[in-house]
């Protein structure tokens, strides 16, 4: 049995190293990306799926924008709704089909270069591909739920004259500098979780004998057996529930403590089963935490819950669907 310290310096510092040169390499490029406005292209269908879901083409622009930052479309929309070219059902419409053009930003900013990196190439991408196929099917509904119930509307288009945010004329160096400072400023938060995290569960995974021993000299010899009524009623080995209440508090820890689980412990499938139960049990803390704030700030406090109550049941359901789908195939 390895030493605590060889086990730090052998088995958690080499993937803590390796992980956070690529999340910073990552970053930077996706930040890059932004700063050049290559992640707009991918936004630009946006504007064609306003006809289709009965919209005005104005909505597209928010679409746009919602890519690159979902303030900043959230914040057109509720302009548009201030001035009257969208009423309450359309706006919630718009913000339905916004869920998928939001999520390609963070493609970009966050799952690709963070998530991708720690839980590694195959459950990366298949958690990500999950997690795509989700707001996918969210902004589906937008749009049925757009050429169904906004059939024959007639909007104001001199109501209002929208314009995407204006951006500052900027530098090569400055837009290097830019995107560096932001991948800095990710790394601090990601990496001191990451080392702990891992830390803590390479030592865990060495010492396991002598931590069950301690379990079984206070009288519980087995617990992983507390946990197992939870694991079986979702379908996962006891291994699960601990990464579920962890991405309780934070998803990013949560992924950092499934990954060393990977392969041994979880398949690559039940590793984003185990990812997308604890994304689900998260949507409260998340909504409490986030959304109240900021589609209460956006909106107003009666509008707001409108859209969080619609938001969150969305999630909700097709997170479940994504399971399902997982436990199917």
């Amino acid at each position: 049995m390895q030493s605590v310290l060889s086990v730090l310096l052998n088995e958690a510092l080499p993937r803590v190293l390796t992980i956070t040169l690529l999340i910073g390499a990552g970053v930077g490029l996706a930040n890059l990306a932004v700063e050049y406005g290559l992640v707009t292209v991918i936004a630009r269908a946006g504007r064609y799926l306003t006809e289709p879901a009965n919209l005005p083409p104005e909505v597209g622009t928010a679409v746009l924008t919602n890519t690159v930052s979902v303030t900043a479309g959230y914040g057109m929309l509720a302009e548009f709704r201030e001035e009257a070219l969208l009423d309450d059902r359309a706006t919630l419409i718009a913000v339905v089909i916004n869920t998928f053009f939001g999520f390609v930003q963070h493609i970009f900013t966050y799952y690709g270069p963070v998530l991708v990196p720690i839980l590694g190439l195959q459950v990366g991408l298949m958690y990500v591909g999950a997690r795509a196929g989700i707001s996918l099917a969210i902004t589906g509904v937008g749009l049925l739920a757009g050429s169904l119930l906004l059939r024959g509307y007639e909007y104001d288009s001199a109501a209002l004259e929208p314009e995407t945010p204006d951006e500052e004329s900027r530098t090569n160096r400055e837009k290097f500098h830019s995107a560096g400072e932001s991948a800095l400023e990710r790394l601090r938060s990601i990496v001191p979780r990451l080392a702990i995290v891992y830390s803590l569960v390479f030592v865990a995974l060495e010492y396991s004998d002598r931590i069950l021993a301690g379990f079984a000299s206070v009288g519980v010899d087995d617990p992983g057996g507390v946990l197992e009524p939870i694991a079986g009623l979702l379908g996962l080995p006891g291994a699960a529930v601990p990464v579920i209440l962890v991405s309780l508090v934070d998803p990013t820890t949560g992924a950092i403590t499934v990954a060393p689980l990977i392969g041994d412990v979880l398949t690559p499938d039940e590793a984003v089963i185990t990812l997308l139960v604890g994304s689900l049990v998260s949507l409260t803390i998340g909504t409490v935490k986030r959304s109240i704030p900021f589609q209460f700030g956006i909106w107003g406090a009666e509008f707001g819950t409108k859209v969080i109550v619609v938001n969150v049941c969305l999630k909700a359901v097709f997170i479940l669907v994504a399971i399902a789908a997982f436990f199917v195939v």
